[in-house]
């Protein structure tokens, strides 16, 4: 269950502290061919399972860093629920890591903890997110660590 923010100003008094974490989400090997697709980014590394099985130490593909940064978002929607907005825009990312692999069958979920909460013009509030995406069973280094900027825009 998302964790309600019905006041995006209450968000100051969480600066630094861990908000929400998200549920689990299954990154499929089928999931990590369509990315390859759309991105045209078909390394074999991802797309390629029985040269994997050869080659990598894990022996299975391992996902586009892209493509774990870009389930952010869908981790933060099953995280956070932002009842009094009228919508959200990504507005970008400042620092991102891919920490450790993420083989193809693996789950992950985020780690949401408001970095920065400033007002900007046209009415908005910038959240700067420290995101935490780390692996079911992955061990203590996660998958990828991030600063997400989103702007919220209440009604």
């Amino acid at each position: 269950m998302p964790i309600e923010v019905r006041e995006l100003a209450s968000l100051r008094e969480r600066i630094g502290q861990e908000l929400a974490t998200s549920e689990w989400l299954e990154v499929t090997q089928q999931r990590i061919s369509a990315f390859a697709d759309v991105t045209e980014d078909r390394q074999w590394i991802h797309v390629d399972p029985e040269r994997a099985r050869r080659e990598l130490p894990g022996g299975t593909t391992i996902a586009h860093g892209f493509l774990t940064l870009s389930l952010v978002s869908a981790l933060a929607r099953s995280a956070l629920a932002f009842p009094a907005l009228k919508m959200a825009i990504n507005y970008g990312v400042n620092r991102v890591r891919f920490v450790s692999p993420l083989p193809a069958g693996s789950r992950v979920r985020g780690r949401f903890s408001p970095a920065a909460v400033e007002d900007v013009d046209g009415g908005a509030v910038q959240v700067t997110w420290k995101v935490v995406v780390e692996r079911e069973n992955g061990g203590l280094k996660p998958v990828c660590v991030a600063e997400w900027l989103v702007r919220y825009f209440e009604r």
